[in-house]
């Protein structure tokens, strides 16, 4: 039996997904082998067409793969239907995504609220969750403030503190600095690196922005439905190195 610690977070095994027949037929993955390790920060680069959307839509379980095998700590996610992928989604995956998302009408407080609204949480739980969620990305105070009323760097806050919300294992970040300025770009990445750092969430982004990818601690790049290469980088807010082991009394 195998090493409960050592089985990766996320595994992927000769993954390939397939659209269309015939001669309509396109390949967005042709076989992808893949290890992530609970706590990591993964950029995923690549040209559009190249795979990475399809294969963040695959470990965010949006997708299926037409072929191999996905694991989520060891769970054979290709094996699950479509309610239980519903139910893993749920449970363990945080959604950040470049268009924020938001309700136009709805407060930050509110907009929050909604994965816990889903899960049927009570009014008292929803609202205590939705308050520490805005704070731990720094936007206490900022509760009832419509997306309007806030900067574009703000609104993908709350769209931060909504996928934090449910206390994910993995936050999935689709080109999060998309629709931002380099300042405000810098500090969402320097909020998920933190969160990375501090909470131990499994980040893993999209993006095509090499100053963004920084960030990260690890680099897996794709072209033509496969991985190019993969590396491990320093990382622009590195992660603080673990304590020494303590020599035995």
């Amino acid at each position: 039996m195998s090493d409960p610690a050592q089985t990766p977070l996320i595994r992927l095994r000769g993954v390939t997904r397939v659209y269309g027949e015939g001669s309509a037929e396109v390949q967005a993955l042709r076989g992808v082998d893949l290890d992530i390790a609970a706590g990591e920060f993964v950029a995923i680069m690549g040209p559009s067409g190249s795979g990475k959307s399809t294969a963040m839509n695959i470990i965010g379980c949006l997708d299926s793969p037409s072929a191999g095998a996905y694991l989520f700590r060891g769970v054979a996610v290709h094996r699950l239907d479509r309610d239980q992928r519903a139910l893993l989604r749920r449970a363990h995956l945080g959604f950040v995504f470049q268009g924020f998302n938001l309700l136009a009408r709805t407060s930050a407080q509110e907009n929050v609220e909604l994965p816990l609204l889903y899960r049927g949480e009570s009014a008292a739980a929803r609202h205590q969750a939705a308050r520490a969620a805005l704070a731990a990305v720094g936007l206490a105070g900022r509760e009832g403030h419509t997306p309007s009323e806030l900067s574009g760097g703000q609104q993908q806050r709350v769209a931060i503190a909504r996928a934090l919300v449910t206390n994910p294992t993995v936050l999935l970040a689709d080109e999060p600095t998309g629709n931002l300025d380099t300042q405000r770009g810098r500090e969402i990445m320097e909020l998920l690196a933190g969160l990375n750092r501090d909470r131990g969430i499994t980040v893993l982004m999209v993006t095509h922005e090499p100053d963004m990818a920084a960030y990260a601690r690890r680099v897996v790049r794709f072209v033509d439905g496969l991985i190019e290469s993969d590396h491990v980088q320093a990382a622009l807010v590195p992660n603080p190195a673990p304590a020494p082991a303590k020599e035995p009394a």
